[in-house]
C-alpha cells in the first residue's frame, strides 16, 4: 500500500525524534526511582525537576505549580474532584459550571459530581461553537465554586475567549479550570501573575497531544489554590498526586515542551511545511479549502462560520459531507492509506453522533456525516496534495454507492 498519511493528530501525535532520544536513557541505563536518595534516584529526580522547569517555561508559570499526572483525563478529573469533592458535605451544594461541548473527561466527571450532590450547569455554545461570556455571567451564582471551560475544542478546533471567561468566574468568586489539551503547544499560553491567563487557576495538558508519549500529562495548579488529592499514597507532587513518577514519560514531556516553545516563537519562515503556527495554519487552510472547492454539498459546522470568523487552533478542520456516512468515509480513506477520524464516538457498542456538533445545532444527519482532519507539525505539502485527491474521490464513490442502493 506504500507509506501511510496520518491526519489524526488531535487523537494522538507521533513522537518527535528528539523526544525519543531524550527519554531513551531512562528506559534502561537511568532507571532510578525519583524518590530514592541514592545516586540513581537523585539522577532521576534531577531529570524530573528539569522537565518540570521546561513545562513551566512553556506555560510561563512557576515550576512548583506543575503537577505531573498520567494524562489529560486524570488532570481534568483531579481539577474537578480536587476542588469540589471536599465541598460536597457542605450545607450549601457547590455549583459547577461547564459546557455541553467539553471532552468526556470533563463531562463525565461533572455528571458524577452531580450524582454525588453537586449542582451542575452545562452552558450551550453558539452555532460556531463559542461560549458567550454573557451566558457564563448569567449562570454564575453565590454558590458557584468552579467554572471549567475547554480552551480549544478537540473536534472543531474552536478557541474560547478563556481570559474573559476566567475573569468573569473570578469576579463571581469561583475558581477557573480549562482543559487546554488541544491548545498547549499550538497556542502561546501565559499563566504568569500578570499574563493574559492570570485568572486561570487550573489548566490541563496531555503529553500525547504535543508529540510526547501517551500516559503523561500535567495539571497546572496556581499557587495558593486549594486542591484535594483524588489518589492516596505517598507525598509525591507536593501531596497533590501520589505515585512513583513515570520518569521516561516526564522527561519526554519536558523535551516536547522545549520543542513546542521554540516552534511557537519561530520566525514566519517562508516555504511549505509547518515551521511555525502560521505555516501549519496555511497548510490546514489549503487542505480544507481545496476539499470544499472539489466537493459539493459540503461545509464546516456553523454554515462556514468556523472557517471565516471564529478562531481555531492551526491544525484542525471539521467538515461534513451531506449524504455520506462519516464512519464509512473514515474506513474508505483508511483503506487508501489516509488516517482521519469521524465526528462521532463509539459508546457502549453503538456509534452516536458527536455531542459537540449536536450542541452547535447540526442535525443528526449532518453530525453523522462529519469528519475531523487534524494535521501535525510533520504533515507535508505532498501529503496534503494526496489527501486533496483521496477525500473527494472517496466522497464521490460513497455517494454513488448510496444512490445506486436507493434506486
Amino acid at each position: 500500500m506504500g507509506s501511510r498519511i496520518y491526519m489524526d493528530a488531535n487523537a494522538t501525535t507521533p513522537l518527535l525524534p528528539e523526544v525519543v532520544e531524550a527519554m531513551r536513557p531512562f528506559w534502561m541505563e537511568q532507571f532510578g526511582n525519583a524518590s530514592s536518595i541514592h545516586r540513581q534516584g537523585q539522577h532521576a529526580r534531577a531529570a524530573v525537576d528539569h522537565a518540570r522547569e521546561s513545562i513551566a517555561r512553556l506555560l510561563n508559570c512557576r515550576s512548583s505549580e506543575i503537577v505531573f499526572t498520567s494524562g489529560g483525563t486524570e488532570s481534568d478529573n483531579l481539577a474537578l474532584f480536587g476542588v469540589l469533592q471536599p465541598l460536597l458535605n457542605n450545607p450549601e451544594r457547590p455549583h459547577l459550571i461547564t459546557t455541553a461541548i467539553e471532552h468526556h473527561a470533563v463531562l463525565h466527571a461533572a455528571e458524577s459530581l452531580a450524582e454525588r450532590g453537586a449542582d451542575v450547569t452545562f452552558l450551550a455554545p453558539t452555532a460556531s461553537g463559542l461560549i458567550e461570556p454573557e451566558d457564563l455571567r448569567a449562570a454564575m451564582r453565590p454558590s458557584t465554586r468552579l467554572v471549567s471551560i475547554m480552551f480549544a475544542n478537540n473536534e472543531t478546533g474552536t478557541i474560547q475567549p478563556i481570559a474573559e471567561l476566567a475573569a468573569i468566574a473570578h469576579a463571581g468568586g469561583a475558581l477557573f479550570h480549562t482543559d487546554a489539551i488541544q491548545a498547549a503547544a499550538k497556542l502561546p499560553l501565559d499563566l504568569s501573575p500578570k499574563g493574559e491567563l492570570k485568572d486561570v487557576d487550573l489548566l490541563s495538558i496531555s503529553g500525547h497531544k504535543m508529540y510526547a508519549p501517551q500516559g503523561t500529562g500535567v495539571l497546572f495548579v496556581r499557587r495558593n489554590t486549594r486542591l484535594a488529592p483524588i489518589f492516596f499514597g505517598g507525598n509525591h507532587e507536593r501531596q497533590r498526586r501520589p505515585g512513583t513518577e513515570n520518569v521516561p514519560g516526564i522527561v519526554a514531556l519536558g523535551k516536547a515542551a522545549d520543542l513546542a516553545r521554540s516552534w511557537l516563537i519561530a520566525p514566519n519562515a517562508a516555504g511549505a511545511g509547518s515551521a511555525n503556527p502560521t505555516t501549519l495554519s496555511s497548510l490546514r487552510d489549503r487542505l480544507e479549502q481545496g476539499i470544499l472547492a472539489r466537493v459539493l454539498e459540503a461545509s464546516t459546522p456553523g454554515s462556514g462560520v468556523n472557517g471565516a470568523g471564529t478562531l481555531r487552533v492551526p491544525n484542525t478542520s471539521n467538515l461534513y459531507f451531506d449524504g455520506v456516512d462519516a464512519e464509512a468515509l473514515v474506513i474508505a480513506l483508511d483503506l487508501k492509506g489516509l488516517s482521519i477520524s469521524g465526528g462521532s464516538a463509539c459508546q457502549s457498542g453503538a456509534t452516536e453522533p458527536s455531542h459537540v456538533l449536536l450542541a452547535m445545532g447540526l442535525t443528526d444527519a449532518r453530525a453523522r456525516s462529519s469528519i475531523r482532519i487534524s494535521i501535525s507539525r510533520l504533515t507535508t505539502e505532498a501529503e496534503v496534495d494526496c489527501a486533496l485527491t483521496l477525500v473527494p474521490e472517496a466522497v464521490a464513490r460513497l455517494r454513488s454507492l448510496a444512490a445506486a442502493k436507493a434506486s
